[in-house]
């Protein structure tokens, strides 16, 4: 994800590591070098469950700088994590109690004060923890979005959202709760979360039967109750097996107007509008041509996957991921879209992208690929788009991408 002015860029792995990325700002194409790696989260055990809690880091947020110093949440199944990261170039020397190697001198060998100055020196990038928070979720963290206050953030599991203030660590309030009395009642679950871009009092979470819940904190404590409930009527014709399962909502965002919302679901990625209840007013196919291989999918797991979607900084196009290393990109004002593939030959500098065509009958043309060759392994669940300029990081299985268009995101 990248920060707020677009300058770092921040990803995180399976092994608890999160890279930040920094732009080179002297050099035109603006390319991103490795700024600063860290270990974020280790393996864990809860004792309680006898469960292992493992290191990947599930989400990354920043904060809005406030200073010199960076700061951003990253979060694995169970504890979030608040990290500050800021450069030092500059040494203090000539202390008057400690000699050049850092041990205390003995009182009594003192016999002149002199002023400590700093000294240059070569640039270090210091990552600490600031704050922990932990043990406010008892089931997998899968959000975490911070408010446009700046001061509380909210993070969600599969049955409760907790809001969070940056400076306490001890306690967070419980602002949705859909666990039931009993859990054979259970229905559904929470698969995404996020905060409104301009109003702090709003925030909307999507549910595994596809459904959109916006709430106003103004109106209770506990938002059990939602404001707004986004969803579109099932047709009773395509009902199947896998309905609920392709309906699931893998991610939600709000577009940076805060006017609309960006939904991503198995087979496609709709835009609806806040003003809107009854159901979306934009849907794109993302792999249509799946539809027919469900049963496999299904057999295989690739069926849960949770793809993300994310909106360019006019709101104007929107992304999403795809199989075979293959990303998709829709212009909201013509609905045409573009399949485009992230592989290592594209990642050579001034590689333009080269667009793919899925073969699923009629004509074959030299270039398509057919539908049942696609690689499933190869699977693009994560990315991000630059709030300022086209410039998008996609990753793909073991490797980041950025790329960057010379011509113009109307011009897809």
């Amino acid at each position: 994800i990248f920060n707020q002015t677009g300058d770092l860029l921040a990803t995180g792995d399976k092994g608890g590591r999160v890279v930040i990325f920094q732009r080179e700002t002297e050099v035109e194409s603006g390319e991103y070098n490795v700024y600063s790696t860290f270990q974020s989260h280790e393996p864990d055990f809860d004792y309680l469950k006898s469960l292992e809690i493992e290191e990947k880091i599930n989400k990354i947020r920043w904060l809005p700088q406030q200073n010199a110093a960076h700061f951003l949440l990253s979060t694995n199944d169970k504890t979030i994590k608040l990290w500050k990261v800021s450069e030092r170039d500059k040494r203090p020397e000539g202390y008057n109690l400690k000699d050049e190697e850092g041990r205390i001198k003995d009182i009594s060998t003192v016999t002149s004060l002199r002023v400590p100055v700093l000294k240059p020196t070569d640039l270090m990038v210091e990552v600490r923890p600031r704050r922990i928070f932990a043990n406010g979720h008892t089931y997998h963290v899968n959000s975490i979005s911070v408010n446009s206050d700046g001061e509380t953030y909210l993070s969600a599991d599969d049955l409760r959202i907790n809001m969070w203030h940056l400076d306490i660590t001890d306690r967070s309030f419980n602002i949705v709760d859909i666990k039931p009395a009993n859990m054979e009642d259970l229905t559904e679950v929470i698969t995404a979360a996020e905060f409104h871009p301009q109003h702090c009092h709003l925030f909307v979470y999507s549910s595994s039967k596809g459904t959109l819940r916006l709430c106003d904190m103004r109106e209770s404590a506990l938002c059990d109750k939602h404001s707004k409930i986004f969803e579109e009527p099932e047709d009773p014709g395509n009902r199947s097996f896998f309905s609920e399962i392709i309906s699931s909502v893998s991610d939600v965002k709000f577009s940076h107007s805060g006017r609309y919302l960006l939904t991503r679901d198995y087979l496609t990625v709709k835009v609806w509008d806040l003003n809107m209840e009854k159901g979306p007013v934009e849907t794109y196919q993302v792999h249509e041509y799946l539809r027919s291989k469900l049963c496999s999918l299904y057999e295989n797991d690739c069926i849960f996957d949770k793809f993300e979607c994310v909106w360019n900084s006019t709101d104007s196009v929107i992304m999403t991921g795809a199989y075979n290393s293959f990303f998709r990109m829709f212009d909201r004002e013509t609905g045409r879209g573009v399949t485009l593939e992230a592989w290592r030959e594209s990642s050579k500098p001034r590689a333009v992208l080269r667009t793919r065509r899925i073969y699923n009958g009629g004509r074959r043309r030299r270039g398509d690929v057919g539908v049942d060759s696609l690689d499933f392994t190869k699977k693009i669940l994560h990315m991000a788009w630059h709030p300022a300029e086209n410039i998008i990081a996609i990753a793909a299985t073991n490797n980041l991408y950025i790329f960057q268009d010379r011509v113009n995101a109307e011009n897809l």
